[in-house]
């Protein structure tokens, strides 16, 4: 075959190919016809395809309607259990250790005796000063006499007023020493009863630092046990300086501020106490503000250095419109939700929203109460999207 028949071949071939795909297409003749093709009449293969689409399928969802019930107003932070009150028991005499009075762990009330140090050192020298007292009594009791009798003497003009003088003189200096004599038994029954460790705090206690029979020191920076007051006891966390203001006013408007304490997981709350301090600057490194919450915790629910989720209750909003935190989506249009319009199809409703409770969350515009909003199947959703409502999730 000649190079000039080959491009004349060539556009025969593509023009019966061409012809017999619009020939043996479905619907062709028909569609050239005017006339509806077989697979678009009732029951033929496209109509079939069609309701097999999984697009074109109402979706299962699960919605739940949006309420109007009175919020409470949080702001959440993270703190920490701190003691109102924590104590090292030190010694305040050197000596051995004879005994411990407590057992670890066990709470213990103020005043009550821990440990007893050997007394015999101070018992000893508390008998020294108090012979030294009944020494000087006796002498300042004869110096008395003498002074006595020699005022007799000088109105009989038969001592010379020097001698009078000098007696005088030794008994104001007995009085004296009488006076010193006591003191440093004062001293000595001190040092004597310091010897008997007692809790300076009620609290509970931690593991000892020292056993019996060891000599200790006074003051020593060990100590011998530390007692951490546990009821009440409080809790110290941040905010943002930006919600200062909103805490300010509601703590100056007289009305006790709640807080709760949640668990690390904010799964459990722990206890309910009350706001009682708000520091006095702002943390200029971070831009917040410390506040100390006080929590009665009789039951010990709250461990000192424990952390904890907190939850400050400033206000409460009535008639708040909620839903689900869950139902709520993000996208490039905003913060929004699927709401079931009366055709049972879903629609995107933009939502602003407002304080957050318990997984509910308070919608300022966007909603009413009574409105149905998907909780469930949210990812097979679009717009004008037919559903069906397989539970009601009030309901369930």
């Amino acid at each position: 075959m000649s190079l000039l028949k080959k491009p004349f071949v060539l556009a025969a071939g593509l023009a019966v190919a061409v012809a017999a795909v619009y020939w043996f297409w479905p619907g062709a003749e028909s569609a050239a016809a005017g006339k509806p093709s077989a697979g678009q009449r009732q029951g033929g293969p496209r109509s079939a395809g069609a309701a097999t689409n999984p697009w074109a399928m109402p979706v299962p969802v699960r919605v739940i309607e949006a309420r109007s019930t009175d919020l409470k107003v949080q702001i959440k932070a993270i703190g920490t259990v701190t003691p109102l009150n924590s104590v090292l028991v030190q010694s305040r005499v050197s000596g051995p250790l004879q005994q411990l009075y407590f057992k670890e762990g066990e709470k213990v009330e103020a005043g009550q005796l821990l440990a007893q140090i050997d007394p015999a050192d101070y018992k000893t020298a508390l008998a020294q000063v108090q012979g030294q007292k009944e020494q000087n009594v006796a002498l300042l009791k004869s110096a008395e006499q003498d002074l006595a009798r020699f005022a007799k003497l000088k109105e009989q003009n038969t001592i010379a007023a020097q001698q009078m003088n000098a007696q005088q003189a030794l008994v104001n200096q007995l009085k004296g020493a009488i006076k010193s004599n006591q003191a440093a038994i004062d001293a000595a029954a001190l040092q004597l009863s310091y010897t008997q460790i007692k809790a300076p705090i009620s609290g509970r206690l931690g593991l000892r630092a020292v056993d019996p029979g060891n000599l200790i020191q006074a003051n020593s920076a060990e100590g011998i046990v530390t007692i951490t007051q546990s009821s009440p006891i409080a809790v110290v966390f941040t905010i943002p300086e930006t919600q200062l203001q909103q805490v300010r006013s509601a703590f100056r408007g007289g009305v006790a501020l709640s807080v709760e304490a949640w668990d690390r997981a904010e799964q459990m709350p722990l206890a309910k106490g009350t706001l009682t301090t708000l520091d006095n600057q702002i943390d200029i490194a971070t831009g917040t503000l410390k506040l100390k919450a006080e929590f009665a915790n009789q039951n010990e629910e709250l461990f000192p250095n424990q952390f904890v989720n907190v939850r400050l209750n400033v206000a409460v909003q009535n008639a708040a419109v909620t839903i689900p935190q869950d139902a709520v989506q993000y996208g490039a249009q905003g913060t929004y939700v699927y709401m079931i319009d009366d055709k049972n199809k879903a629609q995107i409703r933009v939502l602003k929203l407002g304080a957050v409770d318990n997984g509910l969350v308070a919608v300022e515009e966007g909603l009413k109460a009574g409105d149905k909003v998907v909780l469930e199947g949210l990812d097979r959703l679009r717009p004008d999207r037919d559903v069906e409502v397989i539970q009601d999730a009030s309901e369930g």
